[in-house]
């Protein structure tokens, strides 16, 4: 890896912007939250693969999953739009929803976050400045703060200071720039959205694939974040069409414990003990780092022999996310093998990809 990619590699990764002990947080459910305390914050491939086909076994074991049970009776790979199509567009705005469905995405990932007065907005994280021109904003200047997470300082600006007509106030912007200058080109252009925004923006043969971000983080500062969700969502995506997806377990037990309805997808950085996993887990979502690690087939193979479809995210063609084997020059945003890296993840029989640009995937689905 030359210093240039990895440089972009590190600026890109960030850790949870808010601090609380996560350990005690549980179902904690504090009742007040105190927006401005600066500490402990209280508020291998090498042919194109046929047609969205899984060389799978039909005798796989089926956990009781209307939607994904579906897409395995059809050997398809579901295809999502990651926030959007969120390599054209900037990530989580009406036109990134609207460009990933055009590009042929059977999906929207929205990551959810809440304000402070209780409504799920989507972005990727509840720190926000480096995804909306709220920094340009005096009459926000003093909302500025620094947290402590694990000992380390992080400044910004966090959706738990904020009330839902403050942010729609915001405009959205790139949040990789220097790999993406022409997705930056269209920064202030929209505003940002809330969970029924975006469900407003959903054709109805579309599906949903919902992340919770950090639940057990915000019920310790008071939110009930699968309330939250159940009553925004407002019955509005039918179970065939619902995905929700959680580093969490608890929260996913949760949702399901409350009666919602649809199919459950536990995310992961690393290999996940299939046996721990709680009954009514419908699948896993593995970081694409370790199926393209060796040992990634063994990863899907698993997880299918036990009745689980496979998940893998982030696919994307520049430099700086291929795989070193697949990068081509040193230029972190120029675009390297891309479509070796896909085929491959593809050739593994993964059920449902990720991808910042639809069209890439479509394009290895038409070949």
């Amino acid at each position: 890896m030359t210093a240039q990619i990895a440089a972009v590699e590190n600026a890109t990764v960030r850790p949870l912007p808010v601090s609380v002990d996560v350990a005690k947080a549980g179902t904690s459910r504090a009742s007040t939250f105190a927006p401005h305390m600066t500490q402990n914050l209280a508020p291998a491939c090498s042919s194109a693969p046929q047609r969205r086909q899984l060389p799978m076994a039909a005798s796989v074991v089926r956990r009781p999953c209307a939607f994904i049970r579906a897409f395995y009776a059809r050997r398809m790979v579901l295809l999502i739009g990651h926030r959007g199509a969120s390599g054209h567009r900037p990530e989580h705005t009406a036109a990134a929803v609207r460009l990933a469905i055009e590009l042929g995405a059977d999906a929207i990932e929205p990551d959810l976050v809440p304000t402070r007065d209780g409504v799920l907005v989507v972005r990727h994280e509840p720190e926000i400045s480096e995804t909306t021109d709220v920094a340009s904003h005096p009459e926000f200047a003093d909302r500025h703060r620094t947290v402590v997470v694990d000992g380390e300082s992080y400044s910004g600006w966090f959706t738990v200071d904020f009330t839902w007509a403050e942010l729609a106030t915001l405009r959205a912007r790139e949040r990789l720039p220097a790999l993406r200058p022409e997705s930056a080109a269209h920064d202030g252009e929209e505003g940002l959205l809330r969970l029924s925004d975006l469900l407003d923006l959903l054709p109805a043969d579309k599906v949903l694939v919902a992340e919770l971000k950090h639940p057990a983080l915000f019920g310790a500062l008071g939110y009930d974040l699968t309330g939250m969700f159940i009553a925004q969502l407002a019955g509005r995506v039918p179970a065939e069409r619902l995905v929700v997806e959680c580093f969490e377990l608890p929260i996913l037990a949760e949702l399901r414990a409350r009666g919602l309805a649809a199919s459950y997808v536990y995310l992961s950085e690393s290999i996940v003990d299939l046996a721990s996993l709680p009954e009514g887990i419908d699948g896993v979502s593995y970081d694409k780092a370790l199926l393209l690690a060796d040992g990634g087939r063994e990863l899907v193979t698993a997880a299918h022999d036990a009745g689980l479809a496979v998940y893998t995210w982030t696919l994307r063609p520049e430099n700086a996310f291929l795989a070193a084997r697949h990068r081509v020059g040193a230029d972190p945003a120029a675009w390297g093998d891309w479509r070796a890296e896909y085929e491959e993840l593809l050739g593994l029989g993964v059920d449902g990809v990720f991808a910042d640009h639809p069209d890439l995937v479509t394009l290895l689905f038409q070949a």
